[in-house]
């Protein structure tokens, strides 16, 4: 696969991921302490940021390598 594909792929994976993370931000209220639903939600909603981030990170690294490579 090359480099264009991948970083379309991840923009993808992206916009489904920010997608489910507004969905669940919806009915999102922190975290209520000594209530297990709460805490999974936010917990789910942690790991949603946590892909986010890593691919914003990924698309960033790619498209920065692509630059250099035509330079």
């Amino acid at each position: 696969m090359i480099k264009s594909e991948k970083i379309k792929q991840l923009k993808e994976e992206l916009a489904k991921y920010q997608s489910k993370l507004a969905f669940k931000m919806k009915t999102y209220r922190g975290v209520i302490h000594e209530s297990a639903l709460s805490e999974l939600k936010h917990s789910e909603v942690m790991v949603l940021y946590a892909m986010i981030d890593n691919l914003k990170k990924e698309i960033k690294n790619m498209e920065s390598s692509e630059k250099e490579t035509y330079i």
